[in-house]
This record gives structure tokens, C-alpha cells and sequence, in this order.
């Protein structure tokens, strides 16, 4: 009888915790559904949440959310106060002080005493900017060549003056160096996230953004929840963001990412590659019809290029036929470019017949720079004075690439072949294609660029000699005497209309000397949920999501 009533007990006691589980799992469900949470794909995934290491969209997609740096773009690409109310630019350019803001505060985090996190002052960014130098994988110390790490400064480029006063010392005036401090690399962290979580950083990444890590599961799903202590405030004097929450999934099937987001489980869809193009747009490049009701589309101007690499180093690759001007020039002028955009992409970006500078920067000529054409009479001669009379001699190249470019691959690969140039074709996933290319290790490979900073420099430190891979993003190890001297100058070259020329110059050797194949100057695309608001644009693709707004069911 005792067991009786023991076991009835029990069971009641198990039902009533079964019940309240209920009760509280259905409470949470509803408490989740009057929270505004953004989600969206990142097919490529991410490796790193270290603002250090931010060298690719995907992470400094993430790294937007999480940090902040002294100074911000708008919009509008205008360098904008950000922790620094205000700077001043003293003694010719070589001096830069900045003045901070007194109500930032680091994200609440275990690494601080009761976790509660900290003010930020100017010693927290000599730290940050300091430790650019000695973190194993971040190319940021390419950027800092200029700051003057001399006697002169006691060897100390970067200088706290008080809690509020930042400085920064250069060797020499360089014209681009304010825009340069809006990149992601320049966020502030705090040591003591570095003395708390030392390797494993990257992946508890500790800031002051608009929104805080919750949870990473590496592969799956990233987390990330609004910050209540964010310092920036919209023009009604509301806090930001307005978001509670950011969920990224990564899905690496893109056909499988787009039926989600038809679904209404994502809400946006980024980039050309991303969807399909011939389904989903017109001929004219607009949203079809079919699709109107379940999203909008977002279209616009992207410094941005999509090219073809070709390892020119002698050193490593020593009988390629690639070290000849004449047979990569073959390469260029055997390329229908405009096909290209028009069958592949259905119209979305500009086919690349200028130089390797993006149409939206002032340079930008195509009177003054003129890229390739395809014209087969050119390719056939050339391919003659290179050596390979109608492709004869030519030993196979290997073009490595991602899933999302195989079809355009095989149009490169077709072209190709029409004058017997034998190409083959290597899918290989994207962080491979990553790693060997920064290592050097492939001679042909399908790369892009996108504008990290707003000055054309950005673009042309690619083909710069003292930024060979790994230390620098001079995949091609392209080397020109002529070159070089031109890029230090319009580094010094403080007058618009004189750097303007100097880059044209720059760009004409690129076009000339073609360690690279330009194929098309790219556009923003994005599809976007309807209930999603105060989403926009900005020619750098940059995903800034603390204005952003979702209607709720």
C-alpha cells in the first residue's frame, strides 16, 4: 500500500513538472514571437569573429555587428565620428589626434569583474591597434606601414595620452589613412578578454557593437542579441538597434538557402551567386513577377571586381607559360566579357573592358584606361609571338575555383578552348581556395575583390611588391619597378586631380602586364523579406543592421 501511494506520488509529480515545462516552453514560444530577430545565411561560413582577422565579407559582416573603431562610413561612403567624437589632422598629415566619447562601454562578459563590462578609453585602443602586430593571422600590419614605429616616437606609433586622447604618429603624410581606419581590423577590444579567452578569442569575441555574441555553433548556427548599453541613438533620440536579436545560419546549398527564405526562414538573400539569377530576375535584371509578393529586391552600385588570378612568381612557378606577357594578354583578349554578364548573370554587373578599377571611383575611364575585348585575330597572334603557334606547346593549367562560379568556369574553360589553350577546371570548397591562394600555391585561380577602404589604393596594394602573400593580398606576387614607384607616390600625392592621373597610370600597367583576367565590375543584389525595414544599400555591400526594423505577425 505504501508502494501504492509512493508510486502515485511520483507520477503526479512527474505529470506536474511535465505540465509546467509546457507551460513554460509555450510562454517562451510566445515571448519569442514579440521579439524582432533578423536571420540570414552565410553559405560560406565563418571561421573567426576576431576583428583582427576580419579579411573576408562574411566575417566583417559579423565584425559590423560585434566592434566598433574610431571613425565609420555612412551610407553614402562619408567618414563619419564613431567612439571619436572628433580628430584633428596636425603636422602636415603625419600627426592624428583623436577625442573620445566618455559613455562606451565593453559588452557585459565573464572576462570582467561581476561580469559587467567596462568603460572604453584610449589605452584600450593602443592596446587594440598594438596587437595588429603580433596576431598570427591577421594581414592588418600591411595597412600600418606608414606609422612611425621610430626612435622619433620612442617606438610607439600608437599613444593614449589620457583616457579620452588617442594618438597616432605617421612617418609620412598618406592620403588614405582615415579611410583606412574604418576597416573592421581597427576596432578597439579589451585586454582582458585577451588574458581571459587568450586563442579561443575568435571565437568569444568581446566589443562594444550593437549587438553581443549569445552562442556559436560552429557550422550551424551564430547567435548574436541586442546590446541595452549601445552608445548610438537614431535622429529621434531612440536607442539603437532597434533589432533584438540576429540569427545566421550556414547553409551551404544555395537552392536549399533560397527555398528557407521563401519560406520566410531568412530574411535576405545576398549576392548574385547566392540565387538564381536566370529564375529569379528578368532580362532587364529586375525581380520576376513570380516573386514580388514574397520579397523585394534591393539593386545598386558595387566597388566590387570578379577576376581571373595568374601566379607571375618565376621563383615557384618556373616553366609556366604564364610568365609571358603575350600569352596572358592571349588570355584576356580570348574572354566575351559581355556574354559573360548577359547569359551568366542575367545582366546584373558591367562587363570588365576598362581597367581593374571598379566604375564608382573617380579614376575610373574608360577614354583613358582601356581593358580587353574579345577579339580572336589578337589571341591567335599573340599566342604566336608568346611561343604557342595556335595553342601548339601549351602544357594544361589548372583553374581553381568555388561551386558558386562552375558554370562560369566552364564559359572561361569553352572560350578557351576555341584556340587551344588547355584549361582545366578544379572545384574545390572556399576555404581551400583561401588558403592556398594566400599561400601562393595555385598559379590560375577565380578571386574577387571588394573595396575594404574608399580610395582606389585599396585595389591597386593587390599588385604592390612588398605585399606578396602571406604578409600582404598580392596574390599574383606581380612585381613592376615602375609600378611600385607610382603607388608610393600617389600615397604622398595629397592633390585629388594629380592622384587621379597617377592611378590611371597604374592601371594601365595592370591592363598591360595582365597578371590578372578582370571579367565584370559587380553589383549589389539582395532579396529581402517585406516585413524588414530600414535596410539599405551602400556600394561596399557592408551589412549594417542596427537601423533595421522587422514587422512583427
Amino acid at each position: 500500500m505504501k508502494l501504492a501511494r509512493s508510486l502515485f506520488v511520483l507520477v503526479l509529480f512527474i505529470l506536474t513538472l511535465s505540465s509546467c515545462k509546457n507551460k513554460e516552453t509555450k510562454q517562451d514560444a510566445k515571448d519569442d514571437s514579440k521579439k524582432m530577430v533578423f536571420y540570414y545565411n552565410e553559405k560560406d561560413g565563418i571561421s573567426s569573429i576576431d576583428p583582427a582577422e576580419a579579411n573576408s565579407l562574411p566575417h566583417i559582416w559579423v565584425c559590423n555587428q560585434l566592434f566598433n573603431g574610431l571613425v565609420q562610413l555612412d551610407d553614402s561612403l562619408n567618414v563619419l565620428p564613431c567612439i571619436a567624437k572628433s580628430w584633428d589632422i596636425l603636422e602636415n598629415g603625419t600627426k592624428y589626434v583623436f577625442y573620445l566619447r566618455n559613455d562606451v562601454y565593453f559588452h557585459d562578459d565573464p572576462c570582467f569583474p561581476q561580469g559587467k563590462g567596462r568603460k572604453v578609453t584610449a589605452y584600450d585602443f593602443e592596446f587594440s591597434f598594438n596587437r595588429l602586430f603580433i596576431t598570427p593571422n591577421s594581414t592588418a600590419a600591411s595597412l600600418l606601414t606608414y606609422v612611425d614605429k621610430t626612435e622619433k616616437t620612442n617606438y610607439r606609433p600608437f599613444q593614449a595620452i589620457d583616457d579620452s586622447t588617442f594618438v597616432i604618429y605617421l612617418k609620412q603624410p598618406y592620403s588614405v589613412f582615415l579611410n583606412i581606419l574604418t576597416m573592421k581590423y581597427f576596432s578597439v577590444i579589451p585586454y582582458e578578454a585577451i588574458d581571459y579567452y587568450k586563442r579561443y578569442f575568435r571565437t568569444h569575441a568581446v566589443g562594444t557593437g550593437p549587438f553581443m555574441l549569445k552562442q556559436w555553433e560552429e557550422g550551424n548556427r551564430m547567435i548574436l542579441v541586442k546590446n541595452p548599453h549601445y552608445f548610438e541613438k537614431d535622429e529621434e533620440g531612440n536607442s539603437l538597434p532597434y533589432l533584438d536579436a540576429i540569427s545566421i545560419s550556414f547553409i551551404r546549398d544555395k537552392e536549399t538557402a533560397f527555398i528557407e527564405f521563401l519560406n520566410g526562414k531568412l530574411d535576405m538573400i545576398s549576392g548574385a551567386d547566392a540565387i538564381n539569377v536566370n529564375e529569379v530576375l528578368d532580362k532587364s535584371g529586375m525581380l520576376n513577377k513570380t516573386y514580388a509578393s514574397k520579397c523585394y529586391l534591393q539593386k545598386g552600385h558595387y566597388l566590387k571586381i570578379d577576376y581571373i588570378g595568374l601566379l607571375v612568381d618565376k621563383k615557384i612557378n618556373k616553366n609556366s607559360p604564364l610568365h609571358k606577357k603575350q600569352f596572358r594578354q592571349a588570355l584576356n583578349y580570348a574572354i566575351d566579357r559581355e556574354r559573360l554578364v548577359k547569359y551568366f548573370r542575367n545582366g546584373v554587373g558591367m562587363p570588365a573592358i576598362a581597367g581593374f578599377i571598379p566604375k564608382g571611383f573617380k579614376s575610373f575611364d574608360t577614354n583613358v584606361v582601356k581593358g580587353y575585348r574579345y577579339d580572336p585575330e589578337k589571341v591567335k597572334l599573340l599566342l604566336k609571338e608568346a611561343g604557342y603557334p595556335d595553342g601548339k606547346g601549351l602544357s594544361e593549367i589548372t583553374l581553381h575555383i568555388t561551386e558558386d562560379y562552375k558554370d562560369q568556369a566552364s564559359f572561361l574553360q569553352s572560350q578557351w578552348q576555341e584556340f587551344n589553350i588547355p584549361i582545366r577546371v578544379s572545384v574545390e570548397q572556399p576555404s581551400l581556395v583561401r588558403q592556398a591562394t594566400f599561400m601562393a600555391q595555385y598559379e590560375m585561380f577565380k578571386k574577387s575583390w571588394i573595396v575594404d577602404y574608399i580610395d582606389e589604393e585599396n585595389f591597386f596594394s593587390l599588385f604592390y611588391s612588398k605585399n606578396f602573400v602571406p604578409t600582404g593580398f598580392n596574390y599574383t606576387h606581380f612585381e613592376d619597378v615602375e609600378f611600385d614607384l607610382l603607388y608610393e607616390k600617389a600615397l604622398r600625392t595629397m592633390d585629388e586631380k594629380e592622384k587621379i592621373k597617377i592611378y590611371q597610370e597604374m592601371d594601365k600597367i595592370i591592363i598591360d602586364e595582365a597578371p590578372v583576367i578582370p571579367l565584370y565590375y559587380d553589383e549589389v543584389v539582395r532579396l529581402v523579406n517585406p516585413k524588414v525595414s530600414g535596410f539599405h544599400l551602400n556600394p561596399m555591400n557592408l551589412l549594417n543592421l542596427k537601423t533595421v526594423k522587422k514587422k512583427l505577425d
